[in-house]
């Protein structure tokens, strides 16, 4: 829950000779808390954010985001706006969200489950270089051999228990989840009607590596 404190700030102006009273809301401050569990260690030094846990340590800078972000303790990060309208409250919320989504990753990770669907040509999907390159084979009965280079990070493997399906899975959502758009889109079909040409990679789940 977003804490906020508001004030109205007035303003006159002047249009076509007419006057005009301009009122917008300001809030004075606004701020968020993240809690972090006792077996991670979270960083914070100039709008940079590390974390580390049991599956690996994430990085990710927001000095693009004008916020303050610092430490309450061990066990708890905040995120403040001051003197922000409506539009710029909002990424007090997003920057919560985009760290939490990091303390998931390095305690859980991340896994996205896709499947391949074809109509009459079977789609081959074969995984090498350590589950780092997905190639597509036979799409739409094409000799073309499409290539798909997974970011550093994100590996990919063949699923051990249904057919036609791969596994995708790293520690940070924006890495599987580009990963997996590489994939889908390189299967896109080019001029044929897409609602009658279903064939492609999809995904079909997404979840969480740990649990699995």
């Amino acid at each position: 829950m977003i804490k906020k404190t508001s004030i109205i700030f007035f303003g006159t102006y002047l249009y076509n000779c007419k006057l005009f009273i301009a009122v917008k809301m300001k809030t004075i401050q606004a701020n968020q808390t993240v809690k972090i569990p006792k077996t991670l260690k979270v960083s914070v030094k100039a709008r940079k954010v590390t974390v580390e846990g049991p599956r690996g340590k994430l990085t990710r800078d927001f000095k693009h985001v004008a916020v303050d972000m610092r430490m309450i303790g061990k066990q708890q990060l905040m995120v403040e706006k001051w003197f922000g309208i409506r539009k710029e409250l909002a990424v007090v919320r997003t920057v919560c969200s985009h760290i939490e989504n990091m303390i998931k990753g390095v305690t859980k990770g991340f896994l996205y489950k896709m499947r391949s669907v074809y109509a009459h040509f079977p789609i081959n999907l074969a995984i090498s270089e350590q589950g780092s390159l997905v190639e597509i084979r036979n799409f739409l009965g094409e000799k073309y051999i499409r290539r798909v280079v997974m970011p550093k990070g994100v590996t990919c493997k063949n699923s051990p228990n249904q057919k036609d399906e791969i596994i995708v899975e790293g520690n940070s959502i924006e890495l599987v989840s580009q990963a997996a758009a590489r994939i889908q889109q390189s299967t896109t079909v080019k001029n044929k009607d897409i609602r009658k040409f279903l064939d492609g990679v999809y995904v079909s789940e997404k979840t969480t590596v740990e649990g699995v």
